[in-house]
């Protein structure tokens, strides 16, 4: 227990908030609503891809009439399944053989859609690990390594993007190439700060990011380059022409900044006076850690300031953690002294952070007493991105198990006078 027992509810009911509103099936549900799937003339082929997969796919199925086929490629630790539809089960963040398998599945129903058929993509976050189909001469784990090299480099969603589209079969247009000549109708839940949808699931069906010539210069810029396993470098060593991407109707049906003001407007019922940040916490942890201690200031009242985002962390350590535990323990440790109570969460909303069981960190203005009085060195735990071990020690991981969603990072500030 912490003296601060009350703030941590309404930061979890906050949190909560955050999740529900970008709640898969209410988002089909709602799009649907608007806009019916229309009768096709063949057969209707539902694939869905993504940590929400299985609730999107299920809902999507309540509204298809006539014959269809339906699948869904989630992570392993979602165990929903969908009844009437083959669910699979892949390896997140790094890709694994179940992905490639899962990828495999995708392309072969793809490939047997006609132009009587019509095929609905319903794209959730975490795609582009899901379903790694890598091109001619990568191997699995050529494209494994690549992806751990991303994500240890501090690279945002789009910049990673960019560079997974050049490996892949499917991702940046190439699942509506498989598709074709049958239309294709997205439905999307984003999970990228500012909603490019060519970023979501790094882009099934949206035109790449960028060229190969730009994923090259970006490698390069950031030292990357040489770090990338031989076949990968071959892959994006020569020029080539963009390929045509047939147009596929995209729907973007729920996304941070919607959770980000459903947690507003429970702040203010709740009597609170609310701040929502205009620009997202993205980029370096460390940068966005000082944003929020910048705001770390008396109030004439109980003050929420909310947030979303999603930031990046350079690895330098062994330990473990993830974006969302770092930035709540960096806070912890360099909050000034202030007159009141403050509380500061920050989650993921799929409920996972890293490659850890927690969500992220809820910290307050006790929490690096906490961590020393486990005998634990907040400030070295931090240099080795030990994140988790030193938010364990002060019993402050914000534990939620999956969502079955996922719409990027929320971030709450409380501060009561």
């Amino acid at each position: 227990m912490t003296p601060n027992d009350d703030l941590r509810s309404l930061a979890r009911r906050l949190y909560d908030a955050a999740v529900t509103a970008a709640d898969p099936a209410l988002a089909v549900r709602r799009q649907l609503a608007i806009a019916p799937l229309p009768r096709a003339k063949g057969r209707t082929v539902l694939i869905a891809v993504g940590k929400a997969a299985p609730a999107m796919l299920a809902e999507a199925l309540n509204h298809v009439t006539g014959p269809h086929e339906a699948l869904a490629v989630t992570h392993h630790e979602n165990t929903q399944g969908v009844p009437g539809a083959r669910v699979l089960r892949a390896g997140h963040p790094v890709p694994d053989a179940a992905g490639a398998a899962a990828g495999r599945a995708v392309m072969d129903l793809l490939d047997t859609c006609g132009d009587g058929d019509q095929v609905i993509a319903l794209i959730s976050g975490g795609g582009s690990a899901l379903l790694p189909a890598p091109v001619a001469g990568l191997t699995l784990d050529d494209k494994a390594k690549v992806n751990q090299i991303l994500l240890s480099a501090g690279l945002d969603i789009v910049q990673m993007n960019l560079v997974r589209q050049q490996l892949s079969q499917l991702k940046g247009g190439g699942f509506l190439r498989r598709a074709a000549p049958a239309p294709v109708t997205a439905l999307i839940l984003s999970d990228v700060i500012g909603d490019d949808l060519r970023a979501i699931a790094s882009g099934p069906t949206v035109g790449p990011i960028g060229s190969v010539q730009e994923a090259r210069a970006l490698l390069r810029n950031h030292g990357l380059w040489d770090r990338l396993p031989a076949p990968a470098r071959d892959a994006l060593e020569h020029d080539r022409a963009p390929e045509a991407v047939p147009f596929a109707s995209n729907i973007m049906v729920g996304s941070n900044g919607q959770s980000v003001a459903a947690m507003a407007d429970l702040a203010a019922t709740e009597g609170w006076n609310v701040r929502v940040a205009q620009a997202p916490l993205i980029g370096d942890v460390d940068a966005a850690a000082q944003e929020v201690l910048s705001l770390m200031a008396p109030v004439d009242g109980p003050t929420a300031l909310l947030f979303g985002g999603e930031t990046t962390v350079i690895l330098r350590g062994t330990g473990r953690g993830g974006r969302n535990q770092e930035l709540a323990l960096r806070v912890a440790l360099s909050a000034p002294r202030m007159d009141g109570d403050w509380l500061f969460l920050s989650g993921g909303t799929d409920g996972r952070d890293g490659p850890t069981e927690a969500a992220g960190g809820v910290v307050d203005a006790g929490t690096a007493a906490r961590i020393a009085g486990a005998g634990q060195d907040g400030d070295a735990l931090l240099a080795n991105n030990d994140s988790f071990a030193a938010l364990d020690s002060a019993g402050d991981l914000l534990m939620t198990g999956a969502t079955g969603t996922n719409v990027a990072d929320v971030q709450v500030l409380l501060i009561r006078p």
